[in-house]
């Protein structure tokens, strides 16, 4: 076995050539409604594009403005897919809507990790229609040891009385 096979003998065969190629794969949010919050055109290490097509489900009113709550997905995914743990989670953000954005815009997302400590991970968020800024925000991500629905967040055993 040559010396670069058993620097990664942790990985099967094809995982090793897919890594040696340079591939990144999604390790997160794998079930999420694309149509909803975006399709990854581009991801990288710490680096991922978005593109999410705006349709009539989205719609706020009669003139064909885009709920905003489906820019913020569609940056929240980037933002989670960026990061690409298993079990990152969202636990902050400040955002700017700087433009708005109408039904059959197509809306590309841009999202970079800035900043690891820990398992704390920051991530730069910009979204744009043709070359206009339409959002931009900071996401405070934290990965979990566990998927966050499996966490004991609250004690849920009564105190017992002595």
């Amino acid at each position: 076995m040559s010396q670069k096979n058993e620097m990664h003998d942790d990985l099967e065969l094809d995982d090793y050539r897919e890594h040696e190629a340079g591939k990144v794969f999604l390790q997160t949010h794998q079930r999420i409604n694309q149509e909803l919050c975006g399709e990854i055109i581009k991801l990288e290490q710490g680096y991922v594009e978005v593109s999410l097509r705006t349709t009539a489900d989205m719609v706020a009113d009669e003139i064909g403005l885009i709920h905003g709550g489906f820019i913020f997905g569609a940056a929240d995914y980037a933002a989670m897919a960026a990061v690409n743990e298993k079990n990152v989670v969202l636990v902050g953000s400040d955002v700017q809507f700087l433009s708005p954005v109408k039904v059959h815009d197509i809306v590309n997302v841009v999202a970079r990790v800035r900043h690891k400590e820990g398992r704390k991970r920051n991530v730069h968020v910009e979204a744009f229609v043709l070359d206009i800024k339409v959002f931009e925000g900071e996401f405070k991500t934290v990965i979990t040891e566990r998927h966050v629905l499996r966490l004991n967040l609250l004690d849920t055993k009564e105190p017992q009385e002595d």
